[in-house]
C-alpha cells in the first residue's frame, strides 16, 4: 500500500511503479525557470540559473523522513520511490543521485498539471507519505502563475495504533555560481532566516564571493512554514570519504533534529531545514516546504562583444528576468510565495479541476494540459519590461533555435487562449520591433530590441502566420487600440508578399517564390503549406482592414484571396491532397527570402522539396483560420477529403518497418503520423529534410484539423497515439520533443480542446460561440482574458445555457450556438463568481 491521493486535488493521469523513471515534472513560474518533480518524487533537472540543465542536480540534495512510534524504533528513509535496475550499474557502482540512501519500497505518481502527487509507501515505515507539489497557474493572470518558487508539500499518515513522532528534512547544497553547464560557486554562505507574517524559517542560500554581474549569480531559500520544531543547518561537516553525509544522517536519525556544524573551507555549503511533528494513532499531519529561487542575469540568445571602455555597461548582453525585478532574493521571494499561495493554490485548483471535469476526452485534456509545462521551462523567458520570449525547445545545456521563431510559435494556441496580454506582448514585438520598413519580417527577432537593425532572414509561413495570430489576438482582447498601433506594421508584412521577387511578385494570390519555412528550407514553387497561409493572411488583412475602414485595401486583400484559392483547388488538389508544383526561380530572388546554406544551393534543380508529397500539416494554414472563425481557404470537399489522406498514408500503427535517417521521436511498436508519405511515387531523390521523421506539433496540427472536419475517432486516435509515447516509462509526459525539449510547437495541442467545443469568442463583437450537442455537457472555455465553464442542456426548442465566469473579466453581448441559434445575457459583463443563465430556442 502507499499512501491515498488528495481527494481535492484533480487526477488525469495516474502513473504505476513501472512508469516513473522519465517524469520530470516542471514546478516553477512562466519565465522563471524549474526544478522538476521526478516519478520517485526525486527532484531532478535543476533549470533555475537562466538556462536549461537536463540532468543536472546539486550535491546531496533530498527530502528525508524520521518516524519513531511510541514504545518502537525510529527509521529514517530518503523521501522517494526505490531507484530503478537502470541506474544500478556504472564504473565504480549505482549512478543514481544519492544512491545509498535507503528509501520507500512502494511509490506511485498522479498529476494534472501544475499538481503532481507522489503516492510513497513501506511496510517496514509507520507513516505512509504523500507529497504534493505544484506552482500556481492561473489563466489571464500571468504575474500570479510567474512566482520562482516549487512548493513541496509532505502529507504523513500514520497508518499504525501508535503515536508516531516524526521529523521532515530537506537538504540542497548552494550552488549559487554554477549552473550544470560550468561556473563555479565562490564564497557562498548561508543564513537562517524568518519572517514573521507567513511563519515561514529557513535557509537563504546566497554568495559572497561569485561576480553580481555574472549570469549565475544570485540566491536560493528553502524554507518552510512550519512553526514549532523547526531546526536548521547552514552547513555539513566538512569531512572526507563521503563522511558529511554520514554525519548528517546520523544526525538526523538519532532525533529528527539537526545540530550546527561550521563552514570550514567549503565554497557550496550545504544548507538543511528540518521540522518535527507528532503524527496521531491511524491519523495524519502535515509539513510544507518552499524551495525559492532568484537569479536576475540572464543573457540575450544574440551577444555582440563591448568594445567600447567608456559605455560604462556591466554587460551589454544582459536581458535580466522579469520575476527577478519582483523580489529582493530568494527569500523575498519564498516570503511572498508563502503568504499568496493559500490563494492563488484555490485559483489554481479551480481552473485545473474546471477542466478536468470537462466532458472532453481525457487523451485531448492531459495533452492540453501537460503541454502548459512548456510556458514553465527554459523554453521561455520573460524580459524586465514583463514581455515572453521563447525558443523553439531546449537542449541540454541550452536554450535551442532562438528569437522567439514565428514559424515555430505560429502552431501553439495555448497562450493566446490563456494568457492574451503574453500572447499580445509577442505580436508587439513581431510587428512593431521584428518587422522592417520594406514589410520583411525577421523570423528570429535579436535581444535586446534595438539590436533589430535590419532584415536578415523572413520566413513565409513565420510571417503570414503572424497576421493570423495578430487578428486572433484582436478579436480575443477586443482592443482596437492594440490592433490600431500595429496596423502599419502588419499592412507593410503582407504587401511585403508583392515586392519583385518575392514570394507573390506577380500578385496573383498564390506563393511561388523563394519561401523559407519551418522544415528550414526553401521551396520553390506553389504549394499547401505556404499557399494556405497565404491565404489565411489575407482573409485576416482583409477583416482588420474593413473593421479600420480600409475598404480598398480590404477588397484588394479578397480579390487575391478569391484568385489564389481557386487556383490551389484547381491546380494543386490531386484528388486526394495538396501537393507541391517545384518550380525552380526564373528571375532574382529579394533580398532576405533565401537562408545562405540551409536550402537547395542548387536552383536550377533545386533540392530538398515537397514535390508529390502527402505533407502532415500542409493544412495549418486552414486549422489557424478554423481557430480565428475566418472560414475555409480552400473547398470543405478538398479539406475533408485531404485530412482522409493524411490519416490514411501517414498513419503508422507502428514503426518495426519504417526506416528514418534523421531524429527518431517514435520507434519500433509506437504509432504515428509521419511528416510525410509519396503515395503517388514521384518522391524527389532529396526531399526536405524531415520527411521520414514524427514531431507531435505537426500530429497535433493534423489531429485537430480532423476534429474540425467531424473526423473525431481519427483524430482522437492520432492524439491518443502521442500521448501513448508519452507514458512515463519511455519518454516525460511533460517533455514533449522535437527540436529540443519542452518544444514550442506541441501547444499546438490546445487546438484539440477549441475543435471539440466550437468555441470562439470575439471581444470586438461580445459573440461567444459554441458547437450544439445532442447531450448534456460541460466544458471549459477561456479567451486569454477570462475563463469558466458552460453547460448546455438539449430541450426540445433548443437548449438552456449556463456559462460561469470564474476568473477574469467577460464582456457578452451574445451566446450563440452553431446551428441552433443565438441568446443575449441581461448584464453584459461578467465577473468572477458571476453565472448567467439562457435559454437558446431554435432559429425558425
Amino acid at each position: 500500500m502507499t499512501a491515498k491521493l488528495n481527494p481535492h486535488w484533480p487526477v488525469l493521469r495516474h502513473y504505476d511503479q513501472d512508469h516513473l523513471a522519465r517524469i520530470a515534472l516542471p514546478l516553477g513560474g512562466i519565465g522563471t525557470g524549474t526544478v522538476s518533480l521526478g516519478g520517485r518524487g526525486n527532484l531532478r533537472d535543476w533549470e533555475v540559473v537562466n538556462r536549461p540543465a537536463k540532468g543536472f542536480g546539486p550535491s546531496n540534495s533530498f527530502f528525508a523522513l524520521w518516524a519513531k512510534p511510541a514504545g518502537g524504533q525510529a527509521v529514517t528513509r530518503c523521501l522517494e520511490g526505490i531507484l530503478p535496475p537502470e541506474a544500478y550499474e556504472g564504473s565504480h557502482g549505482a549512478t543514481a543521485p544519492n544512491h545509498g540512501l535507503p528509501r520507500f519500497r512502494r511509490c506511485s505518481f498522479a498529476a494534472a498539471y501544475p499538481f503532481g502527487q507522489v503516492a510513497l509507501g513501506d511496510p517496514d515505515v509507520p507513516l505512509d507519505v504523500r507529497l504534493e507539489a505544484f506552482n500556481p497557474l492561473v489563466p489571464a493572470d500571468p504575474d500570479a502563475s510567474s512566482l520562482p518558487v516549487a512548493v513541496l508539500r509532505f502529507v504523513l499518515h500514520n497508518k499504525t495504533a501508535r503515536t508516531v513522532r516524526a521529523a521532515v528534512c530537506g537538504s540542497l547544497q548552494n550552488f549559487v555560481g554554477t549552473d550544470g553547464s560550468g561556473g563555479e560557486a565562490k564564497k557562498n554562505l548561508n543564513t537562517i532566516q524568518s519572517s514573521r507574517s507567513p511563519g515561514l524559517s529557513g535557509v537563504l542560500l546566497a554568495t559572497k564571493g561569485v561576480d553580481p554581474a555574472d549570469e549565475r549569480w544570485g540566491s536560493l531559500a528553502l524554507a518552510t512554514t512550519a512553526t514549532a520544531g523547526v531546526t536548521c543547518r547552514t552547513a555539513w561537516a566538512d569531512l572526507s570519504w563521503g563522511d558529511s553525509l554520514l554525519d548528517f544522517w546520523d544526525d538526523f536519525s538519532d532525533d529528527g533534529k539537526l545540530g550546527r556544524r561550521s563552514l570550514g573551507g567549503v565554497q557550496a555549503p550545504m544548507a538543511s531545514v528540518a521540522a518535527r511533528t507528532v503524527v496521531p494513532a491511524r491519523g495524519t499531519r502535515t509539513l510544507t516546504f518552499f524551495l525559492a529561487w532568484h537569479f536576475p542575469n540572464r543573457m540575450t540568445w544574440s551577444p555582440v562583444e563591448c568594445s567600447d571602455d567608456a559605455c560604462g555597461c556591466d554587460n551589454p548582453n544582459r536581458i535580466g528576468n522579469h520575476y527577478a525585478t519582483l523580489y529582493a532574493d530568494a527569500w523575498d521571494a519564498a516570503d511572498h510565495a508563502a503568504r499568496a499561495v493559500p490563494e492563488l493554490e484555490k485559483q489554481t485548483l479551480r481552473f485545473v479541476r474546471a477542466f478536468a471535469d470537462a466532458d472532453l476526452p481525457p487523451a485531448v485534456k492531459e495533452a492540453a494540459l501537460f503541454n502548459l509545462s512548456t510556458l514553465r521551462s527554459q523554453t521561455c523567458f520573460r524580459t524586465e519590461d514583463g514581455r515572453l520570449y521563447g525558443w523553439e525547445g531546449c537542449s541540454d545545456r541550452a536554450g535551442c533555435c532562438q528569437g522567439s521563431c514565428t514559424h515555430v510559435w505560429n502552431y501553439e494556441q495555448a497562450t493566446a487562449f490563456l494568457f492574451g496580454s503574453l500572447a499580445r506582448s509577442m505580436r508587439e514585438v513581431e510587428f512593431a520591433a521584428a518587422t522592417h520598413e520594406d514589410g520583411g519580417m525577421n523570423f528570429r527577432v535579436a535581444l535586446p530590441l534595438d539590436r533589430e537593425t535590419r532584415l536578415s532572414l523572413a520566413a513565409a509561413d513565420g510571417q503570414m502566420g503572424c497576421l493570423l495570430k495578430l487578428y486572433r489576438d484582436w478579436q480575443l482582447s477586443g482592443d482596437d487600440g492594440f490592433l490600431k498601433s500595429l496596423w502599419p506594421y502588419a499592412r507593410r508584412a503582407l504587401e511585403f508578399c508583392w515586392i519583385p521577387g518575392g514570394w507573390d511578385a506577380d500578385q496573383d494570390g498564390v506563393m511561388e517564390g523563394c519561401q523559407h519555412n519551418t522544415m528550414d528550407v526553401e521551396y520553390y514553387g506553389p504549394n499547401p503549406q505556404m499557399g494556405i497561409w497565404y491565404l489565411g493572411a489575407l482573409r485576416a488583412a482583409e477583416e482588420m482592414a474593413r473593421h479600420l475602414g480600409h475598404d480598398f485595401f480590404a477588397r484588394r486583400c479578397r480579390d487575391l484571396f478569391d484568385r489564389g484559392s481557386a487556383w490551389l483547388d484547381a491546380s494543386l488538389f490531386n484528388g486526394d491532397y495538396y501537393e507541391h508544383e517545384i518550380r525552380p526561380p526564373k528571375g532574382d530572388i529579394a533580398p532576405g527570402l533565401r537562408h545562405a546554406s540551409m536550402g537547395s544551393q542548387d536552383l536550377k534543380e533545386p533540392v530538398l522539396q515537397l514535390g508529390a508529397g502527402c505533407l502532415v500539416d500542409q493544412l495549418v494554414g486552414q486549422f489557424l483560420a478554423h481557430v480565428c472563425g475566418l472560414g475555409y481557404l480552400v473547398r470543405p470537399a478538398h479539406v475533408r477529403k485531404t485530412l482522409r489522406s493524411i490519416k490514411k498514408h501517414n498513419f503508422q500503427k507502428s514503426l518495426f518497418g519504417h526506416f528514418n535517417h534523421l531524429r527518431s521521436f517514435a520507434l519500433n511498436d509506437e504509432s504515428a503520423l509521419l511528416m510525410a508519405t509519396y503515395p503517388k511515387g514521384r518522391r524527389p531523390k532529396r526531399p526536405f529534410p524531415y520527411f521520414n521523421e514524427v514531431m507531435t506539433g505537426f500530429e497535433y496540427t493534423a489531429a485537430v484539423g480532423m476534429l474540425y472536419e467531424g473526423q473525431t475517432n481519427a483524430g482522437l486516435e492520432c492524439i491518443q497515439a502521442i500521448r501513448d509515447r508519452y507514458d512515463g516509462r519511455r519518454r516525460n509526459p511533460f517533455d514533449e520533443a522535437e527540436c529540443g525539449h519542452h518544444y514550442a510547437r506541441a501547444m499546438a495541442s490546445w487546438g484539440a480542446v477549441l475543435a471539440l467545443t466550437g468555441f470562439h469568442y470575439s471581444g470586438v463583437t461580445g459573440e461567444m460561440t459554441f458547437a450544439t450537442t445532442d447531450k448534456p455537457v460541460t466544458w471549459f472555455w477561456s479567451t486569454g482574458n477570462a475563463w469558466g465553464t458552460m453547460t448546455q442542456r438539449p430541450t426540445k426548442r433548443g437548449a438552456t445555457v449556463k456559462l460561469t465566469v470564474l476568473g477574469g473579466t467577460l464582456k457578452l453581448k451574445t451566446l450563440t450556438l452553431t446551428g441552433l441559434g443565438s441568446a443575449s445575457p441581461k448584464t453584459t459583463t461578467l465577473r468572477p463568481g458571476r453565472t448567467t443563465r439562457l435559454a437558446v430556442t431554435r432559429d425558425a
